[in-house]
């Protein structure tokens, strides 16, 4: 995935406290937890020691835009997966409530989804996602580990599981173990949506 160039060198801290939803370092922290990466993993993928890393992660340093960059690259993700969304929750309920418009959002361009996060984080059992596919998406095969289930909600999607291929209304449901090879798209010429509930979270 290519991460968007960002020729910004300044520093940056976390937009919360530390330890709080919002923070950058806690985002960085649960996403890295979802992927099954460790600290050591992360790190050699992205050239930041373990240390530094761990610093990150605790909101205890000033983080280089360079840097950042570098770990959502690593991690599969846009820079702006670190500051979208959750801006206008209230500090006592945005561990359980993403309020309409505050989903964090991953934007991937080069195939055609815009996905937002509807669950408050990624460190509970499951993620919420609502996935918007534009006419001509296509995700192409892929498997990872857990379970999902979606429903459509606007628009058609065409999903394979396997070497079974389905077509996908609006109010049609299905659940599928992701270890299987799938792929969804968007073959008409209107958006599709799709409420996604997988487990474990593996964003």
């Amino acid at each position: 995935m290519v991460v968007r160039k960002i020729r910004d060198a300044a520093e940056i801290t976390a937009p919360g406290p530390i330890g709080q939803p919002g923070s950058v370092g806690l985002r960085l922290r649960e996403l890295r937890k979802a992927q099954r990466l460790t600290l050591q993993q992360l790190g050699a993928v992205a050239g930041v020691s373990v240390g530094y890393l761990s610093e990150i992660e605790r909101d205890i340093t000033r983080v280089p835009i360079g840097v950042l960059s570098r770990l959502a690259e690593a991690l599969g993700v846009h820079l702006h997966w670190f500051f979208q969304g959750g801006a206008e929750a209230d500090a006592d309920d945005r561990d359980v409530i993403v309020r309409a418009g505050t989903g964090r959002r991953l934007t991937f361009p080069g195939i055609g989804i815009a996905d937002e996060l509807l669950s408050p984080d990624l460190l509970g059992p499951l993620e919420v996602v609502r996935s918007t596919l534009a006419p001509g998406a296509d995700s192409e095969f892929y498997t990872h580990d857990g379970h999902e289930v979606g429903v459509i909600l606007t628009g058609v999607l065409e999903l394979w599981i396997g070497d079974r291929r389905f077509r996908l209304v609006p109010g049609d449901t299905f659940a599928f173990n992701s270890t299987e090879p799938h792929r969804c798209a968007n073959t008409t010429d209107e958006p599709t949506v799709v409420l996604w509930i997988v487990t474990p979270p593996h964003y």
